[in-house]
């Protein structure tokens, strides 16, 4: 469903689509993020031609920081460069709230 950016320069190819594109960051301690990864799969359904990609906020620290990104499991919309969307840590604990903010993005 996410597929997993490993570079920089993956990261910057990816926020530089033509098209919305979905980016997930999170970290593998993180209960937050394994509690949204019991469902965002369900979400995803109702979206599955977004994008989407995840990237660890711990190996690439500087990305998350230029993108303001202090909370995880924090979800982010990038379309040419430029972010479109930011769905913070504290406002992503369920699907309701999930989905809301990907709907303006695309539906």
């Amino acid at each position: 469903m996410f597929e997993q950016l490993t570079s920089a320069e993956q990261y910057e190819k990816t926020i530089g689509q033509d098209q919305p594109v979905l980016v997930k960051f999170y970290a593998d301690w993180c209960p937050d993020c394994k509690r949204m990864d019991l469902f965002i799969g369900e979400v995803m359904e109702g979206f599955n031609s977004i994008p989407s990609f995840s990237i660890d906020k711990d190996e690439f620290t500087d990305i998350a920081s230029k993108n303001d990104v202090m909370g995880i499991p924090s979800l982010l919309v990038f379309q040419n460069n430029q972010k479109l969307g930011h769905l913070h840590s504290a406002n992503a604990k369920t699907p309701d709230e999930v989905q809301a903010f990907l709907e303006p993005f695309f539906s």
